[in-house]
């Protein structure tokens, strides 16, 4: 392998990076927005940009059953374990340019200073631009990662039809795939790991002042739709204090999630939407309903909290003599971190000069799916303002060029201490 400093950063390298990802927003399915959805038509004018890229570094190209386009550096064995790399090309509605496609174009840049520097590899490496991580077009998200991992259920997730009616499975088809061949999409190898760069999405490494973080965790999720049944009146005749007032009752029960909330660090607790009827002017609402999404690093914080909420909306209920009803709609295991990955990653940091901090993901990525297959360990870039889903999504070019230089030294750790055997 070479000496260290035989694969310094390239001085265009930051520059072409963000020239990349200035191209790939063009490839939209909106006019003078960016919206790439999967299997859509930007999705493949995405896929033929990506794979001229993939090329152009000496990649094998190649898309699988589930849409995901893969670029390999094949070890000298065949029998050799392969570290898995990348995030996905797709976005939500009106987006910004760096959710998933940062993560993808980052890491070919640093397979490609690799090649470049003639380094031999003792493992294979694999890029993978997953193509459903959003779950905006259809009903289902993951699609990409669960099939790879070995964990998508292709009966339902095949049935999941879009506004237009169009099912998953009828859209793979026409996009020239085959969705009978989705189990084939499942890796068989020997894995090392996957390796997600990905934007923050949040506002905590710029207020640390550092362009790289290392996650230590992808939150576990739960949601529960909360309906409170209580007795519509007249507003102006029915004396406050024998009210049965629904709304009443839910407004305190937000704040009592927020209290609970704000007691346990790494938990949010937001309250997205509320719904009150009959919606008059005039009338005491009779009925409310409202969600909520809990989040935390650690499961057991996350059922914790949750116990203590549950308490508080039934001591509520009763006070205001109302009924409540409670569904949990969704929920998903906390995924952590490798702790070996996270060691090689901070120690990549460091050689770059970045004391980088751990911190948790509160969004879901590929990585989350991609657990069930293999360690995982996900590395943070600072966003601007931690906006993102948003047309002002904003990284500094320096800040992406420092992630593909510590991706560089993160490869080179693998081998260097021993990690890749």
């Amino acid at each position: 392998m070479p000496a260290p400093n035989a694969t310094e950063k390239r001085p265009e390298a930051g520059i072409v990076l963000m020239q990349r990802l200035d191209a790939l927003a063009e490839c939209s399915d909106e006019s003078g927005a960016l919206t790439r959805l999967f299997l859509s038509p930007a999705h493949r004018r995405a896929i033929n940009r990506v794979s001229g890229w993939m090329r152009e570094a000496g990649l094998a190209v190649s898309l699988d059953a589930a849409g995901t386009l893969i670029g390999d550096w094949p070890a000298p064995s065949p029998d050799a374990p392969v570290l898995l790399l990348g995030s996905h090309l797709d976005t939500v509605r009106d987006a910004g340019r760096f959710d998933g496609a940062l993560g993808v174009l980052a890491a070919l840049d640093a397979i490609a200073e690799l090649r470049e520097a003639g380094v031999s590899l003792p493992f294979a490496v694999r890029l993978l631009a997953f193509g459903d991580e959003e779950g905006v077009r259809f009903p289902v998200t993951l699609t990409g990662s669960r099939a790879l991992a070995g964990t998508l259920d292709a009966r339902t997730q095949l049935a999941a039809a879009d506004e237009d009616g169009i099912t998953l499975g009828a859209a793979l088809r026409d996009f020239g795939l085959d969705p009978a061949g989705l189990d084939r999409a499942r890796f068989t190898g020997r894995a090392l790991g996957f390796v997600e760069l990905h934007i923050e999405q949040g506002p905590v490494l710029e207020r640390l002042d550092r362009p790289l973080g290392i996650v230590s965790a992808i939150n576990g999720a739960a949601r529960y739709r909360i309906g409170v049944q209580g007795e519509a009146g007249h507003a102006g005749t029915v004396p406050m204090a024998g009210r049965r007032d629904a709304l009443a009752a839910a407004a305190e029960m937000m704040v009592a999630i927020r209290r609970i909330g704000l007691a346990h660090p790494g938990l949010t607790a937001t309250v997205g939407r509320i719904e009150a009827f009959p919606g008059a002017v005039n009338v005491i609402p009779g009925r409310a309903l409202f969600t909520l999404d809990l989040r935390a690093p650690s499961d057991s914080v996350r059922a914790t909290a949750w116990g203590e909420i549950d308490t508080a909306l039934r001591r509520i209920a009763a006070e205001h003599v109302v009924d409540i009803s409670i569904e949990r709609t969704h929920e998903a295991p906390a995924a952590p971190c490798d702790p070996a990955l996270m060691d090689a990653l901070s120690r990549a940091c460091a050689s770059v000069g970045v004391a980088a901090p751990v911190l948790p993901s509160g969004a879901g990525h590929d990585a989350m799916a991609m657990a069930a297959l293999c360690p995982m360990a996900m590395l943070f870039v600072r966003c601007r303002g931690g906006i993102s889903h948003n047309p002002a999504e904003s990284v500094r070019p320096a800040d992406a060029a420092l992630a593909v230089r510590a991706l560089v030294g993160f490869i080179r750790n693998l081998v260097t201490e021993g990690i890749s055997s």
